[in-house]
């Protein structure tokens, strides 16, 4: 009964498939995130909070490019090595969400560059989105 036919005799067109393997077993949602069973990379993806403190006249560390015009928000678009936001976990394509609770998904490229200049202490909601942040360079000049 396991006679395996010549893939030449089959009549019709054949797709060969992996064998079935069983789905992992069901686990509760909030243990997911670190279970080894399932697939743990789209954690990058999720939102998370930095903050950073600025001494009067000190640099952010950081360049943002985006804005209400591009329709697709601000974006990180250059982080200093070795500064307080690189050590903070920023990162080139990082969306930034909201600033010290003001959302930056719809503001002006301006405004956002004069909230980040003139706060001393930054509380920014952030996620990493590379997909929309070339989007971003391929429409704007900021």
């Amino acid at each position: 009964m396991d006679q395996k036919i010549p893939y030449d005799d089959y009549q019709l067109p054949v797709v060969f498939l992996p064998p079935y393997e069983n789905p992992p077993a069901w686990i509760p949602p909030q243990d997911r995130i670190n279970h080894p069973d399932y697939n743990n990379e789209l954690t990058q993806f999720l939102p998370r909070t930095i903050v950073l403190k600025k001494p009067p006249g000190a640099q952010l560390g950081f360049n943002i490019r985006g804005g209400k015009a591009s329709q697709l928000g601000i974006f990180i678009s250059k982080v200093v090595p070795d500064s307080d936001a690189h050590r903070a976990g920023l990162q080139e394509g990082d969306q930034v969400l909201s600033v010290n609770e003001v959302d930056f998904q719809d503001i002006e490229h301006s405004r956002a560059v004069e909230i980040l200049k003139t706060a001393r202490e930054i509380l920014m909601r952030v996620r990493y989105f590379p997909y929309n942040y070339q989007r971003q360079k391929e429409r704007t000049v900021h």
